[in-house]
């Protein structure tokens, strides 16, 4: 089989963020070219004695993805230029020429493998499941995950800005709602925190598979949660199945864009005094959620930040405990 390759030049500015609106729009695997020199945590999970020489950073960065033949090529390439049109108010996005080219079938899905390798979330060790436990880390919190052709190994800095506010707000009664939930590492880590119930929510049919198959392998039963596909923002259906007024805790890490339109519609899935965790935020973008987030009528708790990303925390007003 033939796929059809697109190779977008950017910015490594905003390399992340373009990588990001490319997953929001359903496409699956993007392979990311610079010249970014290697932090040490990169070259200690590369396992490797002798490092290539690079050089020195253009701040050019190609991103590739590809697309079956009977994909509708034309509307996906004019999303993704309106989006990145979108984004050019706030980012240097580049020249964005986009090159068409055609490859045979290679296992692209599976390739990023060889780059993704154990590390820590503070004292979680997140693991990938072809990867065994050191006989060292075996009294740790451990999270063996596979994203497969989902979003989300924890890596990212605004997964584990998520992780951490979950952390501090789940209780054993907690429920949770993750929208946007890729492969499921943030239910699960709540689950792992001790909630009671989690429920994830995708655009991406591959996030049941992915979810399923993670929260098998650490060992959370599947009465314990469920995944459904759909967009919450605008369907009706959707929005019923997922329920109302009925979540501790909702945890949307997603562009901040989707944010500001998520934020008015998500304040109903929340129970009175539930706890809104919003992340995926580049820092030029804080204030746009902030002030989403105060228009939904939600107090802002927190806001923290790890490189150039932001996560922003809210909570739904208890009507009970005002009056």
């Amino acid at each position: 089989m033939k796929w059809n390759k697109y190779r977008l030049k950017t910015t490594t500015e905003a390399e992340d963020i373009v990588s990001s609106m490319l997953m929001d729009l359903g496409i699956q695997g993007v392979e990311i070219e610079d010249k970014v020199p290697l932090t040490q945590s990169d070259k200690e999970q590369m396992f490797v004695d002798i490092l290539p020489e690079i050089e020195a950073d253009d701040g050019v960065a190609y991103l590739s993805f590809y697309l079956e033949p009977e994909e509708d090529q034309e509307k996906i390439l004019a999303d993704v230029r309106r989006e990145l049109e979108a984004m050019s108010a706030y980012v240097d996005v580049g020249e964005c020429l986009i090159e068409e080219s055609e490859t045979e079938d290679v296992d692209w899905v599976n390739n990023w493998k060889q780059y993704f390798h154990q590390f820590y979330v503070d004292d979680i060790l997140i693991i990938p499941s072809w990867e065994d436990v050191k006989p060292e880390d075996e009294d740790k919190m451990v999270i063996h995950i596979d994203p497969g052709t989902a979003f989300g190994t924890g890596m990212h800095e605004t997964t584990q800005l998520c992780i951490r506010q979950i952390r501090k707000y789940t209780t054993p009664e907690t429920r949770i709602l993750d929208v946007g939930c890729g492969s499921g590492i943030l239910g699960m880590l709540a689950l792992k925190f001790g909630a009671a119930y989690s429920v994830g929510t995708d655009l991406d049919p591959c996030a049941i598979d992915a979810t399923h198959e993670n929260m098998e392998v650490n060992g959370i039963p599947k009465e314990k949660y469920e995944v459904m596909i759909g967009n919450l923002i605008d369907d009706k259906a959707v929005q019923d199945k997922v329920g109302y007024g009925c979540y501790d805790i909702v945890a949307a890490n997603i562009l901040a864009d989707v944010l500001v339109e998520l934020t008015p519609v998500i304040v109903d899935q929340l129970k009175p005094g539930g706890i809104y965790i919003t992340s995926g935020i580049i820092d030029d973008k804080e204030q746009t959620v902030v002030d989403a987030v105060k228009a939904a009528g939600l107090e802002v708790l927190d806001v923290t930040y790890q490189g150039e990303w932001v996560c922003v925390t809210a909570r739904k007003p208890d009507a009970g405990k005002q009056a």
